[in-house]
């Protein structure tokens, strides 16, 4: 996974906010692959501001329950992983994916 700047997303979030440019037209601009990134980063951006575009210092480890709190509320509301990831307040959507990644690969002890 690319890892971007704090500035380049906070760039990319406030040209999508003057409404000229499309997601897909962003990702095209700058040589993107895909538009998901951007889409993620306004959201997180509306939620969290300035500070959810930042790279976190520590990881934070979270609990099996937590993790499976979250994999509960997926499937009981059909929502996205980056719906879900600010429900509870996660800024990293793709943690998500990799947890339930290794979930079905693993098994429950992958979690820990």
């Amino acid at each position: 996974m690319a890892e971007f700047s704090e500035q380049f997303k906070l760039l990319l979030v406030k040209e999508y906010q003057e409404g000229k440019l499309s997601y897909n037209q962003l990702a095209k601009k700058y040589g993107m692959k895909d538009s998901a990134p951007i889409l993620r980063w306004v959201e997180i951006y509306e939620k969290f501001g300035e500070k959810g575009l930042r790279r976190k210092k520590n990881r934070v480890t979270y609990s099996v329950q937590f993790k499976v709190e979250v994999f509960s509320f997926m499937k009981r509301t059909g929502c996205s992983e980056t719906e879900t990831a600010l429900h509870f307040g996660l800024t990293d959507p793709p943690r998500i994916a990799l947890w339930k990644k290794a979930f079905h690969e693993r098994g429950v002890e992958v979690l820990k």
